[in-house]
C-alpha cells in the first residue's frame, strides 16, 4: 500500500498557485463579462428596431461612466490589492448593472434576470480578485442601476386602451376600462 502523504503535501503546496491562477482567471473574465449586459441591450434594441432604446441605453451608460469616473477622481480610495487608488466605485460593476437594469426595465424580466446574474458574478469577481471590496461594488451597482432606471422606459408596442362611461339607471355611473397588448 502506497502512502498518500506525499501527494497530499504536493497538493497543499500547489494550492496557493492554483488559487492565484483562479483569481487571475476570475479577474480577466470580469473584464469581458462586465460589457455583456450592455452589448446584449444594444443587440436586442437593434433586433427590435428600437432606436429609442438605443438612445436610452446610451444616455444611461454615458451618465454612469461620468458619475463613476468623477467619484473615482474625487474619492481616491486605495484598492485592496494595492494596485492603485481608483477603487470606489467599481466601474466594472457599474457598467454591468447599468446594462442589466436597462434590459430588465426595457424588455422585461426574461432579459433582465440573466443579465443580473452576469452582473452579480462581475461584482463577486471584482471582490474575489481583490480589486474592490463590497462597498465599492455596491456603490458601482447603485450608480449603474440608478442611471438605467432614470433614463429607461419600458418598451410598449401595439397597446390599445379603451375607456367607456357606464350608466346604471338612476342609481349610479361607472367607467369601464380595458387594455389590450
Amino acid at each position: 500500500m502506497t502512502s498518500k502523504k506525499p501527494i497530499l503535501c504536493l497538493l497543499l503546496a500547489a494550492l496557493p498557485l492554483l488559487l492565484s491562477a483562479q483569481s487571475k482567471l476570475v479577474e480577466h473574465s470580469t473584464d469581458v463579462l462586465c460589457l455583456v449586459p450592455s452589448a446584449t441591450g444594444v443587440v436586442k434594441a437593434l433586433m427590435e428596431k428600437d432606436r429609442q432604446g438605443i438612445w436610452q441605453l446610451g444616455l444611461s451608460t454615458g451618465t454612469t461612466l461620468v458619475l463613476n469616473y468623477g467619484l473615482e477622481a474625487a474619492i481616491k480610495k486605495d484598492r485592496p490589492d494595492g494596485t492603485g487608488h481608483h477603487a470606489f466605485p467599481s466601474t466594472h460593476t457599474a457598467v454591468a448593472f447599468d446594462g442589466a437594469s436597462f434590459l430588465m426595465r426595457r424588455y422585461g424580466w426574461q432579459w433582465g434576470v440573466p443579465a443580473y446574474a452576469v452582473s452579480a458574478y462581475v461584482a463577486w469577481g471584482r471582490v474575489h480578485a481583490k480589486r474592490h471590496d463590497w462597498w465599492d461594488v455596491i456603490g458601482g451597482a447603485a450608480i449603474g442601476a440608478g442611471c438605467a432606471f432614470l433614463y429607461t422606459r419600458p418598451l410598449v408596442r401595439n397597446v390599445e386602451l379603451t375607456l367607456v362611461p357606464m350608466a346604471y339607471g338612476q342609481e349610479g355611473a361607472g367607467l369601464y376600462a380595458a387594455i389590450r397588448f
